[in-house]
């Protein structure tokens, strides 16, 4: 059975009806148990286990301890095209957004991928506009022959592939994906990707089951927060890591937290996220996803970052840029805005300061 099968079954579901009913001692409950059902996971996000934070992060922090030591991985995003065939509401890359569109010859990537690396990242995030004309693969696995001089470990945020296609790429280099549902409420996900093959809510859902089967490494998965409740997006972002973390053992797991930020475009957030709001939704995936990695980007502030760092994160961005060859120059449209700006010098200052090591490679591809 794919997720999307499983995501069916849940169809009848009223997850407010669900939220609303769950009381104090019930949250207790949960909180003494060691392995939760996703009922126990609903109870963690409800309006009452807000009052139950602290003792919510006290066992996040013993379990990610227990499961990932005092660690953080870092890493760098890097843009390599901002072309875009999708009309998304949300986001700057969308087609009907007017700017110069840009695209790195691989002799830009190759200076890019130099100053990356003079920073000391050596796992690196590649990702362009989902447009196969201007992105092929071809251009994709181009790029991966340049960037394997630098980088350890590289993975890639680019439109949905086949399976076939994955397989090509991490016979290329690629060990890793990371692609983002951005909404799994289907009637908001069509109300938002207004046009472009982005609409097939399905092909892009099981993108991460396909990546599996071709071998990828690991695979980190997530909503846009901002665009649906987030109790539920949360609820169905953990399931799917759950599926796969059980389907796919000899794979890797992460999950994003990302919440929209401003943009080019005039879309207004659809649903309100406080930053009391995301911490819950980290505790609540910590504890229903003992083993899973929880990825922070730099979308979040250097004060936000630094706050939740010991609820359960385990790989952050550092001085990331958003642009089309960014690194290089400060010229160009930012698909959203970055709120920490800190060096990554200043990132590792920071995680040693808290009693963190900051890690930029476990592992190499031979």
């Amino acid at each position: 059975m794919s997720f999307y099968k499983l995501l069916n079954e849940y169809k009848k579901l009223n997850i407010d009806k669900v939220l609303n009913k769950v009381s104090d001692s019930d949250v207790i409950n949960v909180l003494s148990k060691d392995s939760l059902s996703w009922e126990d996971l609903l109870v963690l996000l409800s309006p009452v286990a807000e009052n139950h934070l602290e003792a919510m992060a006290r066992k996040a922090r013993e379990l990610t301890i227990k499961n990932f030591g005092k660690v953080i991985f870092l890493y760098a995003p890097m843009y390599l095209s901002n072309y875009c065939v999708n009309n998304c509401s949300y986001c700057g890359f969308s087609v009907v957004n007017k700017y110069e569109r840009k695209k790195l010859s691989l002799l830009d990537l190759e200076q890019e991928a130099e100053k990356v690396a003079m920073k000391g990242i050596r796992d690196i995030l590649i990702l362009t506009g989902e447009s196969r004309k201007h992105s092929p693969l071809s251009y994709i696995k181009d790029s991966v022959k340049v960037l394997k001089k630098y980088f350890h470990s590289i993975a890639i945020e680019i439109y949905p592939l086949k399976t076939s296609e994955y397989a090509s790429l991490f016979n290329e280099g690629v060990d890793g994906l990371t692609i983002y549902q951005e909404v799994y409420d289907r009637k908001i996900y069509d109300q938002v990707h207004i046009s472009g093959p982005k609409k097939d809510y399905k092909f892009r859902l099981e993108a991460a089951e396909r990546a599996c089967l071709a071998g990828m490494r690991r695979v980190n998965i997530g909503a846009l927060l901002g665009l649906g409740k987030w109790q539920s997006e949360a609820f169905y972002a953990a399931l799917h890591a759950s599926y796969l973390q059980n389907k796919f053992l000899g794979t890797e797991f992460s999950i994003s937290v990302p919440r929209l930020r401003e943009h080019i475009g005039d879309y207004q957030e659809k649903a309100e996220l406080s930053d009391r709001n995301l911490v819950q939704i980290i505790l609540a995936f910590r504890l229903f996803l003992p083993r899973v990695g929880i990825n922070l980007s730099t979308r979040e502030s250097a004060s936000f970052r630094d706050n939740v760092l010991p609820l359960g994160i385990t790989k952050m961005s550092a001085e990331s840029t958003t642009v089309v060859g960014g690194y290089s120059s400060d010229d160009g449209f930012e698909q959203f805005a970055i709120a920490d700006n800190r060096k990554v010098d200043e990132v590792k200052t920071v995680l040693l300061e808290k009693g963190y090591q900051g890690v930029f490679k476990d592992w190499h591809q031979l």
